[in-house]
């Protein structure tokens, strides 16, 4: 059974996994699972993690993302998405859902839900989308404590704990830096610094730090696109691409519902479509298909 209602890896090896990812020469890239169906098809692409963006999550609740998504329903979306992939998941944990006790609660269920690691990040709470003018930050030393209250709760020393800081683009980086160096001696594993522009910030960031850094290759925001490898150049540990799978989705979506509602027929969107042997593959359906078999081959026999 395990591999294939369930993934092979233990969760403890996911988490050893991503570790010594973080800890290589080589980046780590995350693209954003927007269900479990698309952590599937990270894996078997070749990717090294996935990622579990709160902006994609709450857009796909019909919800803007400025915090109004909660623990257990972040929670709830991660671990479907986590038990169907040998990937490391990391997630995106927002402010911790509330005061740092709360912080401490949000690492311990994503530890329960089979999560490799969560980021954290220095907003206010409630928060707002990390490359959108007006956000406002915390105190260096309240996310202090958020750090310390999640890294006191954790339990599995290779569960990663990620600070995210928005300070770039309310202070700037100079500021950024000495929180990103706050941050790490708080305990974090990995400095994550939102909304940097251009590839000199990048590189002037990794100049500055010894943590291990992760990079935000979000689309229509404030970074420049830069290649994972250029970014492994410069000594990015790791990058996320958060949202990418639900604009690629729902841009298809619009156009294929546009030409149906036009044209009254899908015939001419055929070829854009995943076929049913694809999907199927995918699923893995035939080897269901063959556990069903080995399993039921009884036979009632005469009555």
């Amino acid at each position: 059974m395990p591999g294939l209602i369930a993934a092979s890896t233990s969760v403890p090896d996911k988490r050893i996994a991503l570790r010594a990812a973080l800890s290589s020469t080589s980046i780590t890239r995350l693209p954003g699972a927007i269900n479990p169906l698309t952590a599937k098809l990270i894996q078997e692409i070749g990717f090294e993690g996935v990622y579990v963006s709160g902006g994609a999550f709450s857009a796909g609740l019909g919800l803007p993302d400025i915090g109004l998504t909660t623990l257990t329903e972040v929670i709830t979306h991660s671990a479907q998405i986590a038990a169907v992939t040998d990937l490391p998941v990391l997630i995106d944990a927002d402010t911790g859902f509330g005061e740092p006790m709360s912080a401490a609660r949000t690492v311990l269920a994503a530890e329960d839900a089979g999560i490799a690691g969560l980021h954290l990040e220095d907003q206010i709470n409630p928060k707002r989308c990390g490359h959108l003018d007006g956000k406002a930050i915390v105190p260096t030393n309240e996310m202090v404590r958020r750090l310390r209250a999640a890294v006191t709760a954790r339990r599995d020393p290779n569960f990663v704990i990620c600070a995210r800081t928005d300070a770039a683009g309310t202070d700037g980086i100079d500021a950024a830096v000495e929180r990103a160096k706050a941050y790490a001696d708080a305990g974090a594993d990995l400095i994550f610094t939102e909304a940097l522009v251009e590839e000199g910030d990048f590189a002037k960031f990794r100049a500055a730090v010894n943590t291990p850094l992760l990079a935000n290759m979000t689309e229509f925001g404030k970074s420049e696109l830069i290649s994972a490898h250029t970014l492994e150049d410069i000594g990015y540990n790791a990058v996320i691409y958060p949202v990418t799978t639900l604009r690629l989705a729902m841009g298809a979506i619009e156009t294929g519902l546009r030409e149906i509602h036009d044209r009254g027929t899908q015939k001419g969107l055929l070829d854009r479509m995943q076929t049913r042997s694809r999907l199927y593959e995918l699923l893995d359906y035939e080897r269901f298909n063959e556990f069903d078999t080995g399993i039921f081959n009884f036979s009632l026999g005469e009555q």
